[in-house]
């Protein structure tokens, strides 16, 4: 084993065909476990064949699919199915801002999955843990709830300073996040979260990674082979209190300049990183509505083909961070987002998801998430910021937002 990478000398691999094992999120052994599904497919894993922190810096996806190059080419891999997902698979999750170190990616040593009507389950070296529930799943009991790193009035006034600074010409757009801390009876177990998750908001990515749990509508890519997909989202409404007020919402979202404004720099943003590294790349004029149970979203989806062979974690990079998340231009919006929110994102609003040994993968942004340490939860939401943002509109969008994950941690 090098110990300061992390990397195993030899994984001996083996995927098998299983039948149909229903609900994928409720076969994880232990709160540990790791998880990115949707819809009812996806995959799960548990245990740690191999595991790397990855340090801050602007290379560090590069550092990552380094590490897990010499990991998956000296691996024995025994793969009959040769799907996206099979054989080894590295789950991980990214640090928003790149000064962090806050980033890992793990190896479990089993994985299930489960797509397009197929199975199967992998096992990485020996002894792996075994197929069967461990410790039953237990709600967090009563939450106790605090104000974050800023109170509600005092994201107001970054808010207000963000729209001033915009207005002024040193940026066009900013994202601004705010967190929430809860203290739990007990230690809190990301399968109860993702179990709620799922049922709620089943056309979104539920994920848990490292003590990383949520479920998030944006898809930054997913690679299969030289075909890639991405969906931008930028533009926000809240649910409305019947279907006429709904569908009045809906109707102001798509005609709102300010969240029009808000998508279009994030979908050129996009555009332009993809644009060098494919043959072909589509891209809708106008964005659709995207509904889910709690928001409109106005949404752009992205089809394109690689002309090289480049990983998932490739485009990852070329991707991260959006107009989406962080602002534009990126390196004004990422120094404000420092200033104003005074706290570190961690992995909330960065990559998150997996990629498997072909290069394939998944990889979403880590929203509507929240940080799981034994009782305490610390929830995030995020508002995109222009010209023309309101800072009491905005909080109550972000309010709108960490509902989700304060439900997942209720019931």
């Amino acid at each position: 084993m090098n110990v300061a990478l992390g990397i195993p000398d030899h994984l001996n691999v083996r995927t098998v065909p299983i039948a149909d094992p229903a609900d994928l999120l409720a076969r994880l052994p232990r709160p540990t476990g790791l998880a990115w599904v949707r819809h009812g497919q996806g995959l799960i894993g548990w245990g740690e064949a191999a595991r790397i922190i990855i340090p801050g810096g602007e290379d560090r996806f590069t550092r990552a699919t380094t590490w897990l190059q010499q990991i998956f080419a000296t691996a024995d891999i025994d793969d009959p199915i040769q799907a996206p997902g099979t054989g080894p698979v590295a789950f991980g999750g990214f640090a928003f801002d790149p000064k962090s170190s806050d980033s890992a990616l793990i190896v479990p040593r089993a994985i299930i999955g489960r797509r397009d009507g197929q199975a199967w389950y992998t096992t990485i070296g020996d002894g792996t843990d075994p197929l069967t529930l461990l410790q039953p799943p237990t709600p967090p009991g009563r939450l106790t709830w605090s104000d974050g790193t800023l109170t509600a009035p005092g994201w107001e006034r970054a808010v207000t300073t963000a729209v001033q600074r915009i207005r002024q010409g040193h940026l066009r757009k900013v994202v601004l996040a705010r967190d929430l801390r809860a203290q739990a009876e007990q230690p809190i177990d990301p399968r109860v979260l993702l179990a709620r998750l799922a049922t709620r908001y089943p056309g979104c990515y539920t994920f848990a990674i490292d003590g990383l749990v949520g479920a998030t509508p944006e898809l930054l890519v997913r690679r299969t082979g030289d075909l890639i997909e991405s969906l931008v989202l930028a533009g926000t409404a809240a649910r409305g209190a019947d279907p006429a007020d709904d569908r009045t919402r809906a109707d102001r979202l798509r005609h709102s300049a300010k969240d029009r404004e808000e998508h279009d720099y994030a979908a050129a943003m996009v555009r332009d990183a993809l644009t060098p590294l494919c043959d072909t790349l589509t891209i809708p004029r106008e964005p659709e509505l995207l509904t889910l149970p709690n928001v409109h979203h106005l949404a752009s989806p992205v089809h394109g083909r690689l002309h090289t062979e480049r990983s998932v974690l490739d485009v990852v990079a070329a991707l991260h961070p959006t107009p989406a998340v962080g602002g534009t231009p990126t390196d004004t919006a990422l120094d404000l987002i420092r200033e104003l929110e005074v706290m570190d994102r961690g992995r909330y609003a960065g990559p998150v998801g997996w990629i498997d040994g072909r290069g394939d993968g998944e990889w979403g942004i880590a929203l509507r998430c929240a940080e799981i340490d034994g009782p305490r939860a610390r929830l995030f939401a995020g508002c995109g910021i222009v010209a023309d943002s309101d800072p009491e509109a905005e909080l109550a969008e972000a309010q709108t937002k960490l509902r989700v994950m304060q439900y997942a941690l209720e019931g």
